[in-house]
């Protein structure tokens, strides 16, 4: 899949396509419907399938002081974009500027012009331009002038087995419960957070549980607490050590909230590779996949306490991960 940052990107010879728009917060298993039927169709009629995508958010842009908490970062959003099949992603600097175009000058300039839609795809509460002044009726008339059809997505894809619409919102009522296995249901796999190792207070290492301490630039941290998860490193980012280890899942107890035991100050997330001894992951890019809420943070009184309850989360994340 391409990734394109602007228009100018944009290969001249893309050649005729099925465009659709959205934030994608999570891509769950709505958006993969949807996108998976719309490579297909496109496939069909001999089109490229793309899709453009927005950063930031429109919300953190027109009310600043609340930004949207993200399911996902950019850069898993585009991962698994790319699993649906799309020949590409535009992914569009969102700016007041932009927002203050008129439908018509939307679509002219970045569907028609800029990537060459024959078949735009939209859902049928979609809303784009100044104001969001245009709606689904909007674009089949402008698609009528501009020379491309418009699908309307149908929405029976996007309904979960329980009959509840497969949503980003569903996915943050989830995460905020801990409810993880059924947030990687409603995702189509487990929620991840991402971000660089970085130093931590070292106090792991003292006590016996070394943890690699995470500074998350993509993902939305979900209940406080002890889980079990995987760590994966992405990317060394000049580490030799990391790097030798990149796409290797270590089983991991990971913990997100903050040490009251020893009277810490702020969030810490971390991850102790139980298996694994001797890491030096800093500075690498790693991502964190939560399969299990274990138990809130707490306050065991003593150093001692820690260490055995620690030994307690690290028997049960073995029982929850399947590791021997």
């Amino acid at each position: 899949m391409q990734i394109w940052r602007s228009l100018d990107e944009v290969p001249a010879d893309l050649g005729p396509t099925a465009v659709t728009l959205g934030n994608f917060d999570g891509v769950h298993r709505g958006h993969q419907a949807v996108l998976v039927q719309m490579v297909a169709d496109a496939r069909e009629r001999g089109h490229r399938a793309v899709a453009m995508t927005f950063e930031p958010h429109p919300k953190a842009v027109h009310d600043p002081e609340h930004p949207p908490v993200l399911i996902t970062g950019l850069d898993d959003k585009l991962d698994r974009l790319a699993e649906t099949g799309l020949d590409g992603v535009l992914v569009v600097p969102y700016t007041l500027e932009f927002a203050s175009q008129t439908p018509q000058e939307f679509v002219r300039r970045w569907l028609v012009d800029g990537l060459g839609a024959a078949t735009v795809v939209v859902g049928a509460d979609t809303k784009f331009g100044r104001g969001n002044a245009g709606d689904v009726e909007t674009m089949r008339a402008i698609g009528a002038t501009m020379g491309f059809e418009t699908d309307i997505v149908d929405d029976a894809c996007a309904v979960s087995e329980t009959g509840r619409r497969w949503s980003s919102t569903w996915v943050r009522e989830l995460l905020d419960d801990g409810r993880m296995r059924e947030a990687a249901t409603v995702l189509g796999r487990p929620h991840r957070l991402r971000g660089i190792v970085v130093d931590g207070d070292k106090l792991g290492r003292e006590i016996g549980f070394p943890t690699a301490n995470l500074d998350v630039t993509g993902g939305m941290v979900p209940r406080h607490g002890v889980y079990a998860g995987w760590m994966t490193v992405l990317d060394g980012r000049g580490n030799d050590r990391a790097a030798a280890l990149v796409g290797e899942r270590l089983a991991t107890a990971i913990s997100i909230g903050i040490n009251y035991t020893v009277g810490a100050q702020g969030l810490r997330i971390e991850g102790f590779a139980f298996d694994r001894s001797g890491l030096d992951l800093y500075g690498a890019d790693v991502a964190f996949d939560l399969i299990e809420w274990r138990r809130p943070m707490l306050d065991f009184g003593s150093l001692e306490g820690l260490k055995d309850a620690l030994a307690a989360d690290v028997a049960w994340c073995r029982q929850m991960l399947q590791v021997d």
